[in-house]
């Protein structure tokens, strides 16, 4: 089974599976294709003609959406219990993991996924923190419905923790204020041993857009912290 993903700085779409797996205990091997680098159409179009990470390959079968591929791997490995077992929770589970995959355009735009830099405040505005305010409360609710059996989202690891992965990883970038109810959460995600892999992963990465990200040149830049001096 093979993973093609995107740069892990950014590539929000690319975590999601890559933690379904890694969390899981699911071998897979990691291709990685570099989003920003001029050979990614013709590196990415090897895998998938959507031309877009992540993509998953299995033997004959190619699957290239990142729900879609933690759908096929909650079906090919049913003994990991991907989804909650409780019909309720799992349709609760789907249901969020489906909004986040379609929503939240006002916090993906202005608060891009960069899990190595500390830009607090930076594309902060009202319709940003409506998004916030839905994704805390959705947080708050999956637990206290469902999270009685441990501290994830449902209490044991499923999809829906890997889908809001990259979520923690923005608000931890952009040093986003949480209500305390969500605020714990979000920090064991963070604290999990395949986050922080994925982490400093992304820190030994050295692809970037200077136009996007013009500090990563300036003399005071401090690339292990991710922060200016």
């Amino acid at each position: 089974m093979k993973l093609v993903i995107g740069n892990k700085n950014y590539s929000s779409w690319s975590l999601r599976p890559w933690l379904l797996l890694t969390q899981a205990g699911i071998p897979f091997e990691e291709i990685n294709v570099r989003l920003f680098h001029e050979g990614f159409a013709a590196e990415i179009a090897r895998y998938s003609p959507a031309g877009k990470v992540p993509v998953l390959v299995d033997g004959d079968v190619t699957v290239w959406d990142s729900l879609a591929i933690c759908e096929y791997v909650a079906e090919r490995f049913p003994e990991r219990q991907l989804w909650p077992a409780d019909r309720a929770a799992r349709a609760y589970a789907r249901a969020i993991c489906a909004e986040m995959h379609s929503g939240f355009g006002d916090l993906r735009s202005q608060m891009p996924m960069n899990v190595t830099a500390v830009l607090p405040g930076m594309g902060w505005n009202v319709a940003v923190q409506r998004d916030v305010d839905r994704v805390a409360r959705i947080w708050t609710d999956a637990r206290e419905r469902h999270g009685a059996g441990g501290p994830f989202l449902f209490g044991q690891f499923s999809i829906a923790d890997a889908f809001y992965a990259p979520v923690v990883s923005r608000f931890a970038t952009y040093g986003v204020h949480l209500p305390d109810a969500a605020k714990p959460y979000a920090d064991f995600i963070l604290s999990l041993p395949s986050m922080q892999q994925w982490v400093e992963a992304a820190r030994a990465e050295r692809d970037f857009v200077a136009a996007d990200e013009p500090y990563r040149t300036a003399p005071d830049w401090d690339a292990a912290s991710g922060t200016v001096r």
